[in-house]
């Protein structure tokens, strides 16, 4: 049942598309950025029930909702009621950027365009830039200014690394990288502000709607530029060593602290992140008595070594299988995962590899007491946002203890996890993209299994098989994209985007992972394989006349 008011109808002069996601999501395409902006700021402005994000990018809207609150077609609905009525935000705050015109691209850039460097570097400096969305990275901010006249494609080859503080072009947009990173821009020059920083409120300096002018830093003597570093970035593991429960003694590779992830920050440029398998990390909480989403360790697919400093309770859930403690004095004991377990001090506590999946979770009654950033203790590989990599020699403590009892009853895992060599079914919904692609890309998409290469990460899966093939050419604008998209670059590979996914992304999304296959698709490891199964698609609405469809 709808809990919107029912508007009355209202013509639209814009055309939407509402592209297929999958539960709980659906994409709004529109003609332009300016139509794009418009219908931004009118469904912001309308506070709908149920609409837990928005993510704006160059022509499409990107839509988080709750479907026990609001279906579909009540954002169809209030969609085409808005449409096509004109930006009606005020102008954001002026930000000044001085940027040293030096970029490697630079040169290129005005062959390009057909003018001279110094005349790009005079139209850079007199347009006046808006932030029209943010992706890519936390603090990266799409400007747009439509009479600039530097429209240039991205480069053919990305680099590998580029500056933080690096000033590029790419289509109609300019950017400025929060952080070094790889990226396809053309640079045109560099500034010495750091985008992002974590001690500033908020953390980004551009957030959408603020304006922009560069200036350039050649006029003004004695200038100089240094790569920008964020205060926030130069961080501190020291804990108070009185108070820690787990000291850990060895890992095979790093831990990573995680809860739920940080929602509602698209603004700034930041995705959800968070635990790669959330009911796993739900279950190792409940069982010690924790709030679902507090903190705690997701394990990499390696033995993990710790010793108790203190009596406490844990709980392991995941991948892996079983638990062995050696104590001070008596003999080993062994349990089984999914069950709560007390230790005592001194107790030396070994985790073998797992057998089958990727990630298992190790919760401490009370949680695990780390910073926050921004709201949240998850580990953001990708944007680089959240607590250390746990290693060998770091203490870990404890919150305060909670009320809730430890569960009486072992967790009962859903479905047994994959192991390399096997073959796992993944329910996606197709699109919003298919279109992109050829009829025999899209029977290959489904009638294929797909290895998973070592080429695997909290970011995505990069998967191998046949080469499938675009019925279109051009590059597609920048919009926003889930966990559990399926991307295909141009080289015609999928990547299966998880928990640590980029905010926004240029290439065609195929298909999208139904919900209910999320915490799977975390648990595949290197060496599986993937059969794409297409679950009920959600509709395709052709261009919207004003009226519900």
């Amino acid at each position: 049942m709808s809990l919107l008011p029912v508007l009355p109808t209202a013509p639209a002069s814009a055309s939407l598309r509402f592209l297929p996601m999958r539960d709980g999501a659906l994409m709004i395409e529109l003609a332009d950025l300016a139509e794009t902006l418009a219908l931004f700021d009118a469904l912001q402005a309308a506070n709908l029930p149920g609409i837990l994000e928005i993510i704006p990018a160059a022509r499409t809207l990107l839509l988080r909702f709750d479907p026990s609150m609001l279906r579909a077609s009540d954002i169809e609905r209030e969609a085409c009621a808005r449409a096509g009525q004109g930006r009606k935000s005020e102008a954001g705050v002026l930000v000044e950027i001085p940027v040293f015109y030096d970029g490697e691209d630079l040169a290129e850039v005005a062959d390009l365009v057909g003018i001279s460097p110094e005349e790009v570097i005079q139209r850079h400096t007199q347009a006046e830039y808006t932030v029209a969305f943010t992706g890519f990275a936390p603090g990266f901010a799409y400007l747009s200014a439509g009479d600039a006249g530097l429209t240039v494609p991205r480069r053919t080859s990305p680099r590998t690394l580029v500056p933080a503080g690096a000033v590029g072009l790419a289509g109609e947009f300019s950017g400025i990288y929060p952080k070094a990173s790889p990226g396809g821009w053309q640079l045109i020059g560099r500034t010495p502000l750091a985008m992002f920083d974590l001690a500033r409120e908020p953390a980004a300096l551009l957030i959408p709607g603020a304006r922009v002018r560069f200036r350039d830093m050649a006029k003004e003597p004695g200038a100089s530029v240094v790569v920008p570093v964020a205060a926030s970035e130069i961080t501190s593991s020291a804990q108070d060593r009185r108070q820690a429960a787990l000291e850990v003694l060895s890992t095979g590779l790093p831990a990573l602290v995680q809860d739920l992830g940080r929602s509602g920050l698209a603004g700034q440029g930041i995705s959800q992140s968070g635990a790669g398998d959330r009911g796993s990390l739900k279950a190792a909480n409940r069982l010690v008595g924790n709030r679902p989403d507090a903190p705690a360790l997701e394990l990499a697919p390696t033995e993990f070594r710790f010793k108790a400093l203190k009596r406490a309770v844990i709980a392991l859930t995941g991948a892996a299988e079983r638990i062995e403690i050696a104590p001070e004095t008596g003999a080993k004991r062994v349990f089984a995962a999914n069950r709560p377990v007390a230790l005592e001090r001194g107790d030396v506590v070994r985790i073998p590899a797992p057998q089958r999946g990727m990630r298992s979770y190790l919760a401490l009654r009370g949680g695990l007491d780390v910073p926050m950033v921004l709201g949240s203790a998850a580990s953001d590989t990708l944007a680089q946002l959240g607590p250390e990599p746990v290693v060998a020699g770091v203490r870990l403590c404890a919150g305060p203890l909670p009320r809730e009892a430890v569960a009486d009853a072992p967790y009962l895992p859903a479905t047994v996890l994959p192991a390399a060599g096997e073959v796992v079914a993944l329910e996606v919904v197709l699109g919003p993209r298919t279109d992109w692609f050829t009829d025999a890309a899209l029977a290959d998409f489904l009638g294929q299994d797909w290895e998973v290469t070592a080429l695997a990460s909290r970011v995505g899966l990069r998967l191998a098989g046949p080469e499938l093939t675009r019925a279109t050419g051009g590059e597609l604008p920048s919009e926003g994209t889930l966990r559990g998209a399926i991307q295909v670059p141009a080289n015609g590979q999928p990547v299966l985007f998880l928990a640590d996914h980029p905010l926004t992304g240029g290439y065609p999304v195929i298909a999208n992972v139904v919900s209910h296959h999320l915490d799977l698709a975390g648990q595949i490891p290197p060496g599986a394989r993937i059969r794409f199964v297409a679950a009920r698609t959600f509709k395709d609405i052709k261009p919207c006349s004003g009226a519900p469809t």
